[in-house]
């Protein structure tokens, strides 16, 4: 009998095999694009910049670089794995192809961005219909996260600059809806910042305010349906004073810094007037207590905001503030809704946590590093990226449910989208045979079908 060596089996690997499709669950996003009328939407969106006798649609090559961006990739470079499947995925044109393409929207500068963005906003307003209960305005309310995020640049590249880590590239702020605790988010925003853009920029968060508004349907930018939420980064008078002006459409939440006037208060509120805080159950928050303050004590801020402080007991070992008072941690947030209890407006705030999650998210999709050279290119790789995200959104929002739903990109590319599959024709068409001993075939098999069951676009 042969010894067998180490701990796995040795396998010889040959070259040559056909019928074979890597990627076959990819198949999940191909049909959502389809059934979101997506292509559509973004090939018209681009069809006054497509030259004459062009054999490649820019839209497609767009939607192309995309998906390669929803299944990992992140170059354009890496449309290589579609173009390997033409059974899945069609006709893909090639690297050169691919880069004069992705040029062309970027000189056409904000009228190209205009035309995909709105493409964009009629798709998502289409998708949320489609989604009914599960859709994120299903509650009566939209929830807007704005954030920041530092990218890494590794050469020279325009507008990458030092940043306020002593890193160097580029500083985007983003905008994502809360998708709340049954689902993850979609991003409704992306502004290109040089890397030297400050984390509590106005402009910057009006400018990415209006882009995430415009994403939204327009029934929902009126009668305080939409809240903007954002860290001490959007707590600026200006920004404020903005979403203030606004008061009668939107509502906001708004992280503030603690400074001198804000210790001071709440050194003087009484032990009285401090509520628990509480859980996502329902359930009191050990340790943290929150109380809202008197807006008097701050000069210069809009009138009718409400200032609401929260006090924890620190973690062992975490460095203490010099605006933290006896102990306790102190954060702050302002916001203009009024009939509800302080402790579900502090939770409510809280989960602003899970933009971060969105963050995460979008790193591994794409935003890794910025692949190109020119500003007016990564800004196109931007919107890229925010379409692989939507589509990563998107098809779990309309096909999966129970835990799928909330699975991560990461987890959506190793369990589903890296399947294998076997290609057979028969009767004039095409099938995806999946490999049998795959643990989450019912996944996508019952994810399919909910798709196909889906009404066509148009």
């Amino acid at each position: 009998m042969k010894k067998r060596i180490g701990s796995y089996p040795h396998v010889r690997v040959e070259g040559g095999s056909r019928g074979v499709v890597s990627q076959a669950g990819s198949v999940l996003l191909v049909e959502t694009i389809r059934k979101t009328g997506l292509d559509q939407a973004i090939s018209a969106a681009l069809a006054p910049w497509r030259k004459q006798r062009a054999v490649h649609d820019p839209g497609k090559v767009l939607l192309d670089v995309a998906l390669a961006v929803a299944l990992g990739g992140d170059c354009l470079a890496d449309v290589g794995m579609l173009r390997a499947e033409p059974a899945v995925f069609g006709p893909v044109a090639s690297d050169p192809t691919v880069s004069r393409l992705v040029d062309t929207p970027a000189a056409g500068g904000k009228q190209v961005l205009a035309a995909l963005r709105t493409a964009r906003a009629e798709v998502r307003e289409g998708v949320w219909k489609l989604a009914g209960d599960a859709a994120p305005d299903a509650g009566g309310q939209v929830i807007v996260d704005i954030d920041g995020v530092l990218i890494l640049a590794h050469s020279e590249k325009q507008d990458a600059t030092a940043t306020w880590k002593k890193t160097f590239g580029h500083h985007p702020l983003m905008g994502f809806v809360d998708h709340g605790r049954g689902g993850s988010g979609e991003p409704v925003a992306g502004l290109l910042r040089p890397g030297n853009a400050g984390s509590n920029t106005a402009s910057d968060h009006i400018e990415a305010t209006t882009l995430a508004l415009a994403q939204l349907p327009k029934r929902l930018r009126r009668g305080r349906q939409t809240l903007i939420r954002t860290d001490s980064g959007g707590g600026t008078h200006e920004f404020v004073a903005w979403l203030a002006r606004r008061g009668r459409w939107l509502s906001y939440s708004v992280g503030m810094t603690i400074t001198d006037a804000l210790h001071q208060a709440v050194l003087k509120v009484p032990a009285s007037a401090w509520t628990p805080a509480v859980e996502p159950d329902g359930d009191i928050r050990d340790g943290a207590w929150v109380a809202e303050l008197a807006s008097d004590c701050l000069t210069g801020w809009p009138k009718g905001l409400r200032l609401i402080v929260r006090k924890e007991r620190p973690h062992p070992g975490a460095q203490l503030r010099f605006t933290d008072a006896d102990g306790m941690r102190l954060t702050c947030f302002a916001t203009n809704t009024i009939h509800a209890p302080i402790a579900e407006l502090e939770l409510r705030h809280r989960q602003r946590a899970w933009a971060e999650d969105r963050i995460r998210a979008a790193r591994a999709t794409g935003l890794r590093n910025l692949p190109l050279h020119d500003a007016a290119q990564n800004q196109i790789w931007l919107e890229i990226v925010q379409i692989a995200l939507g589509l990563l959104a998107w098809m779990p929002l309309l096909a999966l449910t129970g835990k799928a739903r909330l699975w991560e990109p990461r987890r959506l590319r190793l369990r589903l989208f890296s399947t294998a599959a076997q290609l057979v024709t028969t009767g004039r068409r095409r099938y995806l045979r999946l490999a049998a001993h795959w643990p989450w075939n019912h996944v996508i098999t019952n994810a399919l079908d909910r798709l196909h069951a889906l009404p066509n676009p148009g």
